[in-house]
């Protein structure tokens, strides 16, 4: 069973977004090996792959490396879980970005708090495909300007869980 707790507007959602990626880049850009952040947000190359940014940086050793990062911007700290999801448009069947992204790496944002949770996708991806019985399904509702509607699924996932299932996740505020 599903059930729909949560409804945005597009404007809302569209809103958290943005914010979160304003923030994430800012704090990309002051880490002393940035080299360059690139929003590849509006590129229909990258939309494909469900890849927001390209982060060029320099390891220990000076090389320049590139990885690429997947944004999650959330609302709803409070409840202690991460809403992973696994279809982004209900209506069209289409997947949704932590199962289908190609990104290196998840950001998952709390942007109330400023809290970015720092996941490897392929660690986390695995684990989460082979444990997702485990955890509630929901949806949430997104208005449209025409009066429809569409509904995204994902699995509400607690945080600890998560953290313990993948140690390589990081926690900072920014």
């Amino acid at each position: 069973m599903v059930v729909t707790n949560y409804s945005y507007t597009m404007n809302a959602a569209s809103g958290v977004a943005k914010q979160a990626a304003r923030d994430i880049e800012a704090w990309l850009l002051a880490k002393p090996e940035a080299i360059e952040v690139i929003n590849v947000e509006d590129s229909s190359d990258y939309r494909e792959k469900d890849i927001d940014l390209i982060y060029k940086y320099r390891n220990k050793a000076g090389a320049e490396l590139t990885t690429s990062i997947e944004i999650k911007g959330d609302r709803w700290h409070r409840t202690g879980n991460y809403f992973l999801e696994t279809t982004s448009n209900d209506q069209k069947k289409t997947p949704g970005c932590f199962i289908y992204s190609e990104a290196d790496w998840l950001f998952y944002y709390f942007v109330e708090i400023r809290q970015l949770h720092i996941i490897p996708m392929l660690e986390a991806r695995k684990w989460f495909t082979d444990n997702i019985n485990d955890f509630k399904e929901k949806k949430t509702m997104t208005p449209l300007a025409n009066g429809s509607h569409y509904n995204t699924v994902g699995r509400l996932v607690p945080v600890n869980v998560l953290q313990k299932a993948v140690t390589k996740i990081k926690v900072v505020n920014i």
